[in-house]
């Protein structure tokens, strides 16, 4: 994509079309459902839109600074799960802050693209909505960093362990592994080397549930300002 407009105008032409739609668009085949397929519905969309950062850590559009995330909503347009931001990093973290961490870099521009996720929809006729950019305003910022900041304190004393889904208020941490059999390298509780699971930051569904919120509520014309 060329720059910004371009990019919302493609997402924006997506909506209202159906999976099996662009799907067959893409050459992809539908899958019955989305256990086994968890990433399907991103990657459909990767497609369409020409995404080119694939499995890299860079946002889906790097030349524009602009990642990519699909939010599957139920019929009142509520968040349905959180959302994966990236993979945690749990070894070699001395230096790393927040303003130059992942988990901001992803987030310093989103193309939300709503998704019908109602499961008594089938996958192939669910429909896709409007895509609204977004931007974390200071308030959001500073609760991301606030979050991000206790998490990986508690990385660097050896804690990861300890720390639940339900920790964080709006960027939760938890595994992120296919099964419980990959490990990966973390710091102990005495600073020793251990193997954990790998983890990865979410954002919780009462964020991006007060993300739609504001973005909607928004009355200056903007490319935002558009309801799925």
């Amino acid at each position: 994509m060329s720059d910004l407009r371009t990019l919302f105008e493609a997402a924006s032409a997506l909506a209202g079309q159906s999976f099996a739609e662009l799907a067959a668009q893409q050459g992809m085949a539908v899958p019955a459902d989305l256990t086994r397929h968890k990433g399907w519905v991103g990657q459909l969309l990767e497609a369409a839109l020409g995404a080119t950062a694939g499995s890299q850590a860079l946002q889906d559009f790097p030349e524009l600074g602009v990642e990519l995330k699909t939010i599957p909503l139920d019929a009142k347009g509520k968040p349905l799960e959180t959302t994966f931001v990236c993979t945690t990093p749990l070894v070699n973290i001395t230096g790393l802050s927040w303003e130059n961490s992942n988990v901001r870099n992803k987030l310093q521009c989103v193309l939300w693209v709503p998704i019908d996720g109602r499961r008594e929809i089938p996958l192939a006729e669910r429909t896709v909505g409007t895509a609204f950019f977004w931007q974390p305003d200071a308030t959001e910022e500073a609760q991301l960093k606030r979050d991000w900041t206790e998490h990986m304190d508690k990385i660097a004393m050896g804690e990861v362990e300890q720390i639940t889904a339900h920790q964080g208020e709006v960027l939760q941490l938890r595994p992120k592994a296919a099964n419980s059999r990959v490990l990966t390298d973390a710091i102990g509780p005495n600073g020793e080397p251990i193997q954990t699971l790998p983890r990865g930051f979410y954002l919780k569904t009462q964020f991006t549930w007060q993300i739609i919120r504001r973005i909607f509520s928004l009355t200056e014309p903007s490319v935002t300002t558009r309801t799925p």
